[in-house]
């Protein structure tokens, strides 16, 4: 829908929230651009204090405005809560103007405050959707998305230091592990000595180390790497066995 008026400053068209008034020329501050007009209803009358739709408009305790009919072309300005026009209202002549507070440039949409009472009645419900409160709530929302980025990067950091120095304690703590020889026990038992115990080839603990054990005297091992008793020389098994061939012969 567009009505065009060849001697008013305005149209009607299509607006985010339907339909709206809109400037086809620059309007000045202060300038009366459109009267808001209809019925009017007597409210101490019961058939008009019936009446209900969103175009009432109140002059005082007495008498509104029933803005409905589409004559009405100021029914089609839309609320704003930054608006560029405002309401002038006339009580005792019984007319309201629709005034520019600001200058108004072409093409730009005519809005003004429709009142706390429609506000919190019409549009709080639903939640206001003039230019002003979209674009808060786009600010709002971008500022919530960034808020949600910074913690998750933050969360990400966290977790990176985190890792980090568990990748540290880990590396600290293989590279002070002790390092552990397999040795063999006097029992034949495998015995694991820490190698930083082990000096000049002996241990503080006694066990052998490389043959030797902790008085330094070494003593034959067997194959399988057990400690066996030493044999006697040939020399000392012949003198033994002189010894006791004389002792035989003295007893006969």
């Amino acid at each position: 829908m567009s009505a065009v008026s060849p001697s008013k400053p305005y149209r009607v068209g299509r607006s985010r929230t339907g339909l709206g008034l809109f400037a086809t020329k620059p309007i000045k501050k202060g300038t009366k651009i459109v009267r808001y007009f209809g019925p009017l209803l007597d409210c101490r009358k019961k058939q008009d204090d019936a009446v209900e739709n969103k175009y009432l408009f109140e002059l005082n305790d007495r008498w509104t405005i029933d803005g409905s009919v589409r004559k009405n072309i100021a029914r089609y300005i839309n609320h704003s809560c930054r608006p560029n026009a405002e309401s002038d209202v006339k009580p005792r002549k019984r007319k309201i103007f629709i005034r520019a507070i600001r200058n108004i440039e072409a093409g730009e949409e005519i809005n003004y405050d429709y009142g706390t009472d429609y506000f919190k009645a019409y549009l709080k419900p639903i939640g206001c959707k003039c230019a002003a409160c979209e674009k808060k709530r786009k600010k709002k929302r971008a500022e919530a998305r960034a808020e949600r980025l910074r913690v998750k990067a933050r969360e990400e950091r966290k977790a990176l230091r985190l890792a980090k120095k568990e990748a540290a304690k880990a590396e600290t703590q293989l590279s002070e592990k002790p390092k552990l020889e397999q040795k063999q026990g006097l029992n034949g038992n495998t015995v694991y000595a820490v190698a930083s115990e082990v000096a000049n080839g002996r241990l503080a603990n006694g066990i052998r180390v490389n043959g030797r054990f902790r008085d330094g005297h070494s003593r034959p091992e067997a194959a399988n790497g057990r400690s066996v008793a030493a044999k006697p020389s040939a020399t000392k098994a012949a003198a033994t066995a002189t010894a006791i061939g004389g002792e035989r012969q003295a007893s006969a």
